[in-house]
């Protein structure tokens, strides 16, 4: 239970996360923490609470975030359900950095290097460390797996579509590779593609945000495989 109320919590903040991370993208990973931390101030709080737009934009932050809350409660409990104890607390980070991660993409359509790099230096010392369901040098090989396979993807349809994969998807690709493994990051790539097709047919578009979908994609993986 206790699982459920801190992924309440941790996925209340999502879009607030995410929100402040649209501004600064795209910026160094120092300017980013900067500006994460130490907002500039245009105005005041209280002249801002005194404009309709603003609490229209927060009202639907409000039930944005609500849902973010209900989502990541579910995803942490049934976490804490099927993996095991020893290292939950970094599989929760991983899974909760990917729902930040497709929210900022879906918003700005980047990933940002300050969380898709760490995030594949953690899933590198995860493995060394707990080596739960994979070890070091299989990280690694997935890690190099989830960056070249989706270079050599992109390179076979670059003539028709040039930015099938992004530098911030292959990125994350590569931080999914780290976490999981070479198999199941060649399974995220795949299921990713086939639910990005699905999205983009239901919203009648043929460009968009890919990160959702990885991250989608990894989190159902990660409970088929794991």
């Amino acid at each position: 239970m206790s699982y459920s109320v801190y992924g309440f919590l941790l996925g209340f903040i999502i879009p607030y996360m995410a929100r402040r991370l649209a501004k600064i993208c795209p910026a160094s990973p120092s300017e980013s923490l900067w500006r994460l931390f130490i907002p500039s101030k245009h105005q005041s709080i209280k002249q801002s609470m005194k404009n309709m737009k603003y609490k229209k934009l927060a009202c639907g932050y409000f039930w944005r975030s609500f849902m973010y809350g209900i989502v990541n409660s579910v995803l942490f409990y049934g976490a804490s359900v099927v993996f095991m104890s020893v290292g939950l607390g970094g599989i929760l980070v991983f899974f909760w950095a990917l729902l930040l991660l497709a929210e900022i993409d879906y918003r700005t359509c980047l990933l940002p290097d300050i969380i898709t790099i760490p995030l594949l230096i953690g899933g590198f010392f995860f493995s060394c460390y707990y080596g739960i369901w994979l070890v070091g040098i299989e990280s690694a090989v997935g890690a190099v797996a989830g960056y070249v396979l989706p270079v050599f993807a992109g390179l076979l349809i670059a003539w028709k579509h040039p930015d099938a994969f992004g530098g911030g998807d292959v990125k994350l690709l590569a931080a999914v590779g780290a976490w999981l493994g070479i198999l199941p990051v060649i399974y995220t790539i795949l299921l990713s593609c086939v639910l990005f097709a699905v999205f983009s047919f239901i919203k009648k578009q043929r460009a968009g945000a890919f990160g959702p979908a990885i991250a989608i994609s990894a989190i159902m993986v990660a409970f088929y495989f794991f």
